[in-house]
Formats: C-alpha cells, structure tokens, sequence
C-alpha cells in the first residue's frame, strides 16, 4: 500500500527537519485536541538534548500528552476499529501498520536505552528519566500507527504533520520541546542497526548508537575489527563481543589461523569445533563442493551447526532438517 511505502520512508528519514511545518503541525495537533497553542516551541538536537531541555523547563505547565497523542489516538483506533469490525481491523492493521511495527518499536527502544546508558551514573533518578522518555511523543518513529491511520479521517493531521518533518518531542500546556531528525541511519536487510565503520543512528549533536547487526556494541570496539587475529578473539571476555569478532573475521579464517583441529570427518566434510569461555562451542562443518567451478576448482564451504553436533554427516543433515539416518544424497553439491 502507498500508505506503508510513505510511512516507512518517514520513520527512515534522516537530515533536517522542517522547522516551520512541523511547528505548524504541533500547532494543529493542539487546536484540534481543544487546547491553546503553546507559547513557545523548542528545539533540540537530539531525543537526549530533548530530554536536558524538557528537564530543565520551569514554566511548561503540566503534559498535554493525553490531550494532543493519547486520546485522539485511541479513539480513532476504536472508530476504525467499529467501522471494519474486529477482522477487517486485524487484516487492515496487518496490511498497514504491522509491516512497520517491529523495527519502529526496536529503534525507539534502543534510542530509549542509549539514552540512559549515556546518561549512567550522572541520572539522579533514573525512574524519573525513563518515564520523561516514555512521555515523548515518537514523531517520525510513530511511522506504524500513522500508516494505519492515514486516509482514514483528518482528526490526527496535526501529529501526522510533526511525525512527516521532525523527531521526537514533548507537549506540554505552555511550551512543546521537538527535536531534530537523525543526520545518519543504516540497517541491515532485517531492518536493525548495523554498522561496521561508525555510528549506526547519529543526531546533529553527536548523540550515537553503535550496533553490529542489531547488537549494540561500544563506539572504540568497531576500530578494533580492521586489525583482529585470534588471539585477540580469545582474549575477550564478553561473549556477545566475541561472537561480533568471530562472524566479522570469519569463522573459517579464525579456524586456519588458530591452530584449530579436527574433530572428525567423513564421507560429507570435517567437523570443528571452537571453545570458547563463558559462551557455547562454535561447531562448523567444512565441505567441498562437488561441482567444480568453471575453472576447475572446487569451492570450499563452512556451515554452521549446533553445538551438540557429533559428526560431519549430522551436521550437514541438520541443514536439511534431516537426521543423519535420513540423509543420504545422491550427489552431493
């Protein structure tokens, strides 16, 4: 639906925002919700500079959150809901905003935790923090509930408007705090944040998750990739580190280079295995393809199976939802 392919474009939109038509959207959300238009509008540079600048507001009022994103949002879930009936509403929301839901969610989350990890032990009261965070309205990350709403009625314009031009922000009776777009997003094909060479989501004023393939991983740790060798993998002490070192190495190189031996091998290929401290063996199963290549060669492949796994044919059964009972091919490629 067009309505998905723009709202997926929004919640992925990075650059500057456009300061007067999201305002102008924040005005509406307001006017529309019954109440007055705040007095002054103010930006931020990031969700966490959003949140510095919401806490050290002293005239705000209380929040209108409720008022402007809360209750408009619910009823018009439930008119819409009315209206198409409970499996028109579950087959409208699946073709809507289901396809956006997952990887919204995981983004706001993880701005959520960056956040209060970059804040650590200087937040007085981290109870506070995360509630003033959960009080944000999403903006363009709220991209799922607009696609489902969108050409559906015209009572959510307003923050419809905000989400199209901006980030994050916090409405309150006399003052609203926005914040700007990121100026850098990348993700993987699953929609996670991954990069190997900086900061996979970034802020104009230098606010930066680092991930590898949807983990979080330290900013200094992704440096460190371009000059690994084994010993340097067995030398980390965080699995989850390790195993980002290892898939970004190369399970068969750490094998050659690490002195690895044998488990066992077969008719379909050989069995390793690697050790390692504080996390589950690494079993693969090196085989060779018995289709030579065009110029003769034969192309050697490593499959990753269980850690429980025996032998090579099991293993390489397993790949084909066998038991090594069942797996017997005829020609092996």
């Amino acid at each position: 639906m067009q309505h998905v392919d723009k709202w997926r474009g929004v919640a992925a939109a990075t650059g500057a925002a456009d300061r007067p038509a999201a305002e102008a959207g924040i005005r509406l959300a307001y006017r529309t919700a019954g109440l007055t238009e705040p007095e002054r509008i103010v930006w931020a540079d990031s969700p966490l500079a959003g949140l510095a600048a919401v806490r050290s507001l002293t005239d705000q009022g209380s929040s209108v959150r409720e008022e402007v994103r809360t209750k408009p949002w619910a009823d018009e879930r439930r008119r819409i809901h009315d209206e198409l009936g409970p499996a028109g509403w579950a087959e409208w929301w699946g073709a809507t905003g289901a396809r956006l839901w997952d990887t919204t969610r995981a983004l706001a989350d993880r701005i959520r935790s960056g956040i209060t990890e970059t804040l650590g032990t200087e937040a007085d009261d981290l109870a506070r923090t995360r509630q003033l965070l959960l009080d944000a309205v999403l903006g363009q990350h709220d991209a799922a509930w607009l696609a489902a709403f969108d050409g559906r009625g015209d009572r959510l314009t307003g923050l419809a408007e905000v989400a199209a031009h901006a980030g994050w922000w916090w409405p309150y009776e006399n003052v609203a705090v926005v914040c700007e777009r990121p100026v850098e997003l990348h993700r993987d094909e699953a929609g996670r944040l991954d990069r190997g060479d900086g900061p996979a989501l970034a802020y104009p004023d230098g606010f930066a998750l680092y991930a590898w393939r949807g983990m979080p991983v330290p900013a200094d740790f992704l440096a460190e990739l371009t000059s690994l060798d084994p010993a340097r993998i067995r030398a980390e002490e965080n699995a989850e580190l390790r195993r980002v070192m290892l898939e970004h190495y190369g399970y068969d190189r750490y094998l050659t280079e690490s002195g690895a031996q044998p488990m066992g091998k077969d008719e379909t290929g050989i069995l390793w295995r690697i050790a390692l401290d504080g996390d589950e063996d690494v079993v693969m199963v090196e085989v060779v393809n018995s289709t030579p290549e065009p110029d003769g060669t034969s192309r050697t492949y490593w499959l990753r199976v269980p850690p429980g796994t025996r032998t090579a044919k099991e293993g390489v059964a397993w790949t084909f939802g066998l038991d090594a009972k069942e797996y017997e091919p005829v020609r092996q490629t």
